[in-house]
């Protein structure tokens, strides 16, 4: 490994920004300091000018493998990830097949084994029937990020609506459950009305009506009473509405809260005034709703009762998006630019940089106890990310690197941009170059 001295960089870190020497080490941080001398062999980094960020810790990607590679793989979205500052992620199961036992599950460890730039981690896939199979995952707990329950909106057979199911995963799992939460019976009812109304000239712009404000509030109520009857750790994804604000507190520090809530950066950046103009490319789940919503959410952001900044990367093809409204997929390419998204927000005066820092990477890493990462300390893993607040981002087709191929942010000018992604001392990718002759590391869990 090589080793790194960056001088007279803003490091930003712990609530602080501050003009310091980082020297990295091999894998780790070695030290942190005003001014560092050292000898032997090195490459030095002039940061004057510039900032120091913790790694990105995403909690809820798509990357589509096995079985959907024509959309994405671990390789290519992984390797777009570390090109936008994004150092580790969390894989979802719903891939064909589904991550439903423990023997798919290792296989995708496999595949981020061999083939992922970041580092990684996969949730336990939850369905009405794989009780046995997720309850092993506990023997993991220090290995697997969490288990995964959809509670509305799944793909193949992973919709878990069987209460007995979710009573005995919310008692007996040792690990954080993960849960997105929309009520499917809502979801059909407002369906089938619309189109009676409408039939087949519905829209993007219908979405948010259909998978309404109601669908999700009851379903994350329901989640919370279970956790709440069994002590359960309860982390809801993608929180899309102002009402379900009222469902989470901020009374306690992050660490010590048994539920925590996630806010995705497309339901912070886009409200349903956006159809218009993007059509069914912004057609998500939980949809992209009102901007009343897009407003509380930032303020649930933050005051503290929405925990951290995720994507839910999830890319489709640019044909699938083309098809009509009922035909089209749900899910949006977002995890190369989502920390460009948050320092644009930031330069907006909507947030300021030490809170990104805090809720994309320090709060992924303690609400989920990620060993040794999230922060910028001594004795932790270099996973760190240059940014040059000065500079920009032109996102253009040719560097787009999902497999995808777009991205509802082509043409679009970010007033920021990343230089150079560490992931665990290696310098990944630099001034637009990759080295991919190191691999991301499996996460680690304290639990």
């Amino acid at each position: 490994m090589q080793n790194y001295l960056i001088r007279n960089i803003a490091v930003v870190n712990e609530g602080r920004t501050t003009v310091q020497d980082v020297w990295i080490k091999g894998h780790r941080i070695e030290k942190i300091a005003p001014h560092i001398t050292i000898s032997g062999n090195y490459t030095e980094i002039n940061g004057e000018g510039k900032h120091l960020l913790p790694g990105v810790i995403d909690d809820q990607v798509h990357f589509r493998e096995p079985g959907l590679t024509q959309k994405a793989t671990i390789y290519t979205e992984a390797r777009a990830a570390v090109a936008g500052g994004t150092t580790s992620f969390m894989e979802m199961p719903n891939t064909k097949p589904a991550a439903l036992t423990q023997e798919l599950l290792e296989d995708k460890y496999t595949i981020g084994q061999h083939h992922s730039l970041a580092n990684y981690s996969f949730f336990m896939g939850a369905a009405n029937d794989n009780v046995e199979e997720i309850l092993k995952t506990n023997a993991k707990k220090e290995s697997v990020c969490g288990v995964k329950i959809f509670m509305g909106s799944s793909t193949g057979n992973m919709l878990v609506d069987n209460y007995l199911t979710l009573d005995t995963v919310f008692s007996n799992s040792e690990l954080l459950i993960a849960t997105h939460c929309e009520d499917e019976k809502i979801i059909r009812a407002n369906m089938e009305a619309f189109q009676r109304e409408k039939g087949d000239q519905l829209t993007a712009a219908d979405h948010p009506l259909i998978r309404n404000v109601e669908a999700c509030f009851e379903s994350s109520l329901v989640a919370i009473q279970f956790a709440q009857k069994h002590n359960a750790r309860l982390h809801i994804l993608h929180i899309s509405t102002a009402r379900e604000l009222q469902l989470f507190s901020n009374m306690l520090p992050l660490a010590e809260k048994r539920i925590t809530a996630e806010v995705c950066v497309h339901h912070l950046h886009f409200t349903a005034d956006d159809y218009a103009q993007y059509g069914n490319l912004i057609k998500c789940n939980p949809a992209i709703k009102s901007p009343d919503n897009k407003a509380a959410l930032w303020q649930g952001l933050l005051d503290d009762r929405l925990d951290i900044i995720a994507t839910d990367h999830a890319p489709h093809t640019w044909e699938e998006k083309q098809l009509p409204y009922i035909q089209a997929p749900s899910g949006v390419p977002l995890v190369q630019h989502s920390l460009l998204l948050m320092l644009e927000h930031a330069r907006q005066g909507d947030i300021t940089i030490e809170k990104v820092v805090e809720k994309m990477s320090h709060a992924p890493a303690i609400c989920f106890q990620v060993k040794e990462r999230g922060f910028l300390r001594e004795g932790y893993y270099a996973d760190c990310v240059i940014v040059d607040l000065n500079g920009q981002t032109n996102v253009k087709k040719e560097n787009i690197y999902y497999k995808c191929a777009w991205s509802p942010f082509e043409g679009h000018t970010f007033p920021a941009a990343v230089t150079h992604t560490f992931v665990s001392g290696h310098l990944a990718y630099a001034d637009g170059v990759f080295n991919e002759n190191v691999l991301g590391h499996r996460l680690a869990f304290s639990r």
